[in-house]
């Protein structure tokens, strides 16, 4: 077997992030020799093709519960939003850090194994595909609420049991998802998916009309700063930034690695300006009284708010597979003897889907399981394990300083953001089973 070599202990890992402006050019050199020698030839990324790539991975169904996010804060925890957005690109520089440790890291379960073992990997793993599943459930329960705004008091008979609006059109949603999950080769998916972007400007600017010059106005006034609902608007926040799991993939794609800092930086700025404009607009539209998601809020007979409505509910779908891949390849890998045999594969896919499907009809309360999928899982996977990770890896752990200050007191915080956040996200999901 192989044994990996992870890189001479003197290389730029061991430089500090923070550092003294002098050395800045010093660094940058060191990081760029390093790429020259150990980076595949094969990047073909340029700089705005990873900029699009990585404005697609941090934009997503999270823009819609941004406005409940700060109706349940006050609009002083918008300030969080802007801690959180800066904490997460901290920590995405972390993982590029992490990756000039060694060329034969790839990925971020790469990265858990270089500092932990197998491990970090197994726990890097268990994260991500955690968190994969359950954003993939609450694709089902935002089809279902947005549907049954859209079509109210539809009811669905089969086999002489009647389902209710919403729960059949998430069981409806389900089997015209069923076959794109089916399919061994989603080239063509990934090209649907990322119209994500052009989705989040679309529904941004859609809810912005609605609000100007369809007669709804900005004219809420809202609460300065409830200090109940700051733990849910935190772990709405935090489901906004849970991109970091990509950041492996786009600096390996990268023709040139020394804008990969720029790229996190245009990537973060336009994605925090799109979820600021729409928590504000939302919230100065609906005031405490908006839902979940905004789109549950707009009237149905404009064109414009059913066009938000309509991006809404194509974007979901076009993702759900892609977001599902990983976990049906992880569960087939397990068996190894069988995952090559089709009726397995279609099993193990299909088993997959109707479980979602379940969860979706057992806990159908968007806001609240993404809550806990940013309490939990996003704040874990892309807060604590990237600090956690760089701390080990670059053996600053063993000199005291600045930067370690900074990432202890970061996992500090996001050691309590997790405990607060998990515990307010479940008392509020069993409180409305």
């Amino acid at each position: 077997m192989e044994t990996k070599q992870y890189g001479d202990p003197s290389n730029s890992l061991n430089s500090p992030l923070i550092i003294q402006t002098k050395n800045h050019q010093e660094v940058e050199n060191l990081e760029a020799n390093n790429d020259h020698h150990h980076r595949e030839p094969s990047s073909s990324s340029g700089f705005f093709k990873t900029c699009f790539n990585g404005l697609n991975a941090l934009s997503g169904v999270g823009i819609l519960s941004t406005p409940y996010a700060l109706s349940s804060g006050g609009w002083l925890s918008l300030i969080l939003l802007f801690v959180i957005a800066i904490t997460a690109f901290y920590t995405g520089l972390l993982i590029k850090r992490c990756m000039d440790a060694d060329p034969n890291i790839r990925s971020y379960p790469d990265i858990g194994e270089r500092a932990f073992g197998k491990k970090g990997r197994f726990l890097i793993s268990i994260f991500m595909n955690s968190e994969l599943y359950l954003v993939a459930t609450g694709f089902l329960i935002l089809e279902g609420d947005n549907l049954q705004n859209l079509l109210p008091n539809v009811e669905f008979t089969l086999g002489g049991l009647t389902i209710g609006d919403k729960q059949g059109f998430v069981v409806i949603v389900a089997l015209i998802i069923l076959p794109t999950v089916l399919l061994d080769n989603l080239s063509i998916l990934s090209y649907i998916s990322a119209s994500g972007v052009l989705a989040s400007i679309i529904t941004l600017a859609s809810i912005f009309w609605t609000g100007a010059f369809e007669g709804v106005g900005f004219h809420q006034k809202g609460t300065f700063v409830n200090l109940q609902g700051l733990p849910t608007a935190i772990s709405l926040y935090a489901f906004c930034y849970c991109a970091h799991p990509v950041f492996p993939t786009l600096y390996t794609s990268m023709k040139n690695k020394n804008q990969f800092s720029l790229v996190l930086m245009v990537c973060f700025f336009l994605c925090t300006f799109i979820y600021a404009s729409m928590a504000i607009f939302g919230y100065l539209m609906f005031g405490s009284g908006v839902k979940s998601q905004i789109t549950l809020n707009l009237p149905t007979n404009n064109l414009s708010s059913r066009m938000a409505i309509y991006t809404t509910l194509v974007n979901p779908i076009s993702k759900y597979a892609l977001m599902v891949t990983p976990i049906v390849n992880a569960t087939r890998n397990w068996f190894a003897s069988h995952r090559n045999k089709e009726p397995f594969r279609l099993l193990t896919s299909t088993a997959l889907v109707i479980s979602t499907v379940i969860v979706a009809l057992t806990v159908p309360f968007f806001a609240y399981l993404m809550s806990l999928v940013g309490a939990f899982l996003s704040v874990t996977a892309s807060i604590i394990l990237p600090c956690l990770c760089y701390l080990k890896i670059s053996g600053t752990y063993q000199r005291l300083g600045f930067e370690i200050v900074v990432l202890v007191g970061i996992i500090i915080i996001g050691v309590a953001v997790v405990v607060i956040g998990t515990y307010t996200s479940l008392v509020q999901i069993i409180g409305h089973l």
